[in-house]
């Protein structure tokens, strides 16, 4: 974790994917990333998975999905949080989530850093963005360059909750 915090892997041109359970800190760790990158002045932008998936739907709507696209290209660093949390919508004759997500990382591909988190595994992605094919280019790509980290362990977030109520339970 201290050598990837240099950000050494974004000069590299190299990919991160994060995966894990809930409140395992992956999120955590690239918002800390995130605030690195500002230190270091690199150009970054975060977005969730659901978000950043809205965001370019709503340029085909409006006519501006190239300039949207061109703009989530853009950074050196992409943080893409919580693939698999919240609902991919699908509406009529546009194009899947996985469509929409692969055009962008096939843009970023071997030339700026995309970090990604997910809570559901690599294998579940394809029903998760509804297309199999093009999720598996997306991994693909992201794993040609990619430093894959998976965190095994227990909720913080359960863990503060037995806390509190230990706490709650002793008090009274």
């Amino acid at each position: 974790m201290l050598e990837l915090a240099r950000l050494d892997f974004v000069r590299r041109h190299d990919d991160l994917v994060i995966t894990g359970k809930a409140g395992t800190g992956k999120s955590h760790i690239l918002k800390a990333f995130a605030l690195r990158a500002c230190e270091q002045g690199i150009r970054m932008r975060y977005a969730r998975c659901v978000d950043l998936l809205d965001d370019l739907h709503a340029g085909l709507a409006d006519g501006t999905y190239s300039q949207r696209l061109k703009g989530w290209a853009r950074p050196d660093l992409l943080i893409i949080d919580d693939v698999g949390l919240g609902q991919v919508k699908k509406r009529g004759d546009e194009p899947t989530a996985a469509h929409t997500l692969y055009n962008l990382v096939d843009r970023r591909h071997g030339k700026v850093s995309t970090a990604i988190t997910s809570n559901i595994a690599l294998s579940d992605w394809g029903r998760y963005l509804g297309d199999a094919t093009l999720t598996a280019a997306i991994l693909d790509r992201l794993a040609m360059h990619a430093i894959r980290i998976d965190i095994d362990g227990p909720s913080y977030r359960q863990h503060v909750a037995k806390g509190r109520a230990a706490e709650h339970a002793s008090a009274t």
